[in-house]
């Protein structure tokens, strides 16, 4: 039979022997991830662009088809335009939302 001793240097061992395997899988995930952040971040940052791009055409292009001007007050607009305007807002508001949420990504990675 085995003695106490050895019976702890084992179990000691392989407790030493599980957790190396844990951190160095852990270590691989870790160094994959800071490897891919900045492509991911500058992917996430093109995208961010090109919809903040394609959404200020958008809002040229009903700019100029309902023919308010941006420089007109919300008083002196008719009912259908405030519903745009209120519409455009909400719209805003999510690209707010949006821009607040990759920059909380970015902080996260960082």
């Amino acid at each position: 039979m085995t003695s106490r001793d050895a019976l702890l240097r084992a179990a000691m061992h392989r407790v030493i022997a599980r957790m190396g395997h844990g951190v160095a899988d852990a270590a691989a995930g870790l160094a994959v991830l800071v490897q891919d952040a900045p492509d991911r971040v500058r992917q996430e940052w093109d995208l961010f662009q090109e919809e903040v791009k394609a959404e200020a055409e958008r809002l040229d292009r009903e700019e100029d088809g309902s023919g308010v001007d941006a420089t007109s007050s919300p008083a002196s607009a008719s009912p259908a335009s405030a519903v745009e305007e209120e519409s455009l807002q909400v719209k805003i508001d999510q690209l707010r939302a949006r821009v607040a949420e990759l920059g909380l990504r970015i902080e996260e990675r960082s």
